[in-house]
């Protein structure tokens, strides 16, 4: 008994020193400010620190002042300037905070201070510009800053813009959608919304609502181009308009023959199942075979963004042809991929292209810029952002190129990745658009000068 007591206070004494040591230790390690040394604490980078720190916004970050640390010069950027360029990922290795979607709902809630906030007034426009509206349908599902800032880099007071939100989007951002459209007499949303499932008919029916819409209404768009909330222009609205005038009527969009490799997608019956360990659904290929597309279709695939003519989108919407093939389409996989690409070869619809024509590929339609990273460095230079899902989502280094490059939109484009591209990118559109303007101006003046002299 004497010595379970005495092996017990030993244990005890070992105890209590173990614990007075670790005590002792974790004391010696926050006096010398260790965790500071091996993990460094990752300092905060504002993207919009005008807003995020305003107070039309939850201003949690008032106390955040390193943003002058980083006075962005987006024309050192585009020259790709060492010291700019190294700004921009010096910041990518911060922790990058974006303004919440509540933080939009609470920016758009009073439209008269929001427009001002965002400096809606200054936007110029050239007579030009005012007598070729362009149509704009946009199918989103989240991150409502992202949309806000492309609808503000693409919007002309002349111009009609349809927003289609996923309805199973979260309830703040259709309540940061819906004020948006509230803002603008030329927003709207779609008078039908869907449950939008990915590489389902449902993608193809949200853009489908939009254009019946958009015909309804009471601007007379020239052109109909369909975004998504990741996209962003690389061109002015002016330098839009010239380009679509040299359409001529014409489409631009992606359409090629179909490899082996995406064959399967609208042979085979496809069902819409829930995917296991996944909260989403998608179009799983069964073993039934697909009969032929009606009215002997031959099918072609591209992209499921356009640019398309108002005759052309009046024909989708009015033709019994079309109507079949779109029946036909949706137990298709990724129906939006092949029905525009197969439509514009349909013979006898505006704006079409032969069947025996050449392909149109995704680097001759200039409709939207794609980079991929299984084809970086054959085509188009590597991706300085990161990729998802094999697409690059472009870094500051990309700028340049970028508006050289000819294309018209990008995809894809995300604050948390790099926001000095998306500042440096609006910034250097908002330039091009007065200089635009201001040469128009003097070109206008000088023949009417020459005019009067005559």
């Amino acid at each position: 008994m004497k010595t379970f007591k005495c092996c017990f206070k030993h244990h005890l004494k070992q105890k209590v020193f173990i614990l007075f040591l670790t005590l002792w230790l974790f004391s010696l390690l926050k006096l010398l400010n260790v965790k500071r040394l091996l993990f460094p604490e990752r300092g905060i980078y504002l993207v919009e620190y005008s807003l995020n720190t305003s107070p039309f916004v939850k201003n949690r970050y008032t106390h955040v002042k390193n943003e002058i640390a980083y006075e962005i010069n987006c024309s050192g950027v585009y020259e790709q300037e060492p010291l700019e360029i190294g700004k921009s990922l010096e910041i990518r290795r911060r922790t990058i905070i974006d303004l919440d979607d509540d933080d939009v709902v609470a920016m758009t809630s009073d439209c008269d201070i929001y427009q001002a906030l965002r400096s809606y007034h200054e936007k110029l426009v050239s007579r030009e510009e005012k007598s070729f509206p362009i149509a704009y349908s946009l199918v989103v599902h989240k991150d409502a800053i992202m949309v806000e800032r492309l609808i503000h880099a693409i919007y002309n007071q002349h111009n009609i813009y349809c927003i289609h939100y996923d309805r199973k989007s979260s309830d703040t951002f259709k309540v940061a959608m819906n004020n948006l459209a509230k803002c603008f007499s030329n927003i709207f949303i779609a008078s039908k919304l869907e449950i939008v499932q990915y590489a389902h008919i449902s993608r193809l029916q949200a853009d489908l609502n939009c254009l019946s819409d958009l015909l309804k209404s009471s601007v007379q768009w020239k052109y109909v181009i369909n975004l998504c909330g990741q996209d962003f222009p690389l061109k002015s609205n002016f330098e839009l308009v010239s380009e679509l005038k040299k359409l001529s009527g014409s489409n631009m969009l992606e359409t090629v023959k179909p490899p082996n490799t995406k064959m399967e997608r609208f042979t085979y019956h496809h069902e819409l199942r829930q995917v296991p360990y996944e909260y989403v659904k998608l179009p799983v290929r069964t073993n039934i075979s697909k009969e032929a597309p009606p009215h002997n279709i031959e099918i072609f695939v591209g992209s499921a963004y356009f640019v398309l003519s108002r005759a052309f989108v009046k024909y989708v919407l009015n033709n019994s042809l079309v109507k079949d093939f779109f029946a036909w389409s949706k137990d298709t996989y990724s129906p939006d991929e092949h029905f525009w690409a197969t439509l514009i070869r349909v013979p006898g619809i505006p704006g079409g292209i032969s069947r025996t024509a050449q392909d149109v590929s995704d680097l001759q339609s200039k409709t939207r810029l794609v980079k991929w990273n299984y084809l970086e460095g054959l085509f188009y230079p590597s991706c300085t952002g990161s990729h998802l899902r094999s697409v690059c989502i472009y870094g500051a280094a990309e700028l340049r190129w970028l508006m050289k490059d000819g294309h018209w939109f990008a995809n894809k484009f995300d604050s948390k990745v790099d926001p000095v591209l998306i500042k440096c990118l609006a910034e250097k559109l908002e330039e091009q658009q007065r200089e635009w303007i201001t040469l128009s101006s003097e070109k206008l003046f000088m023949a009417k000068t020459a005019t009067t002299t005559l």
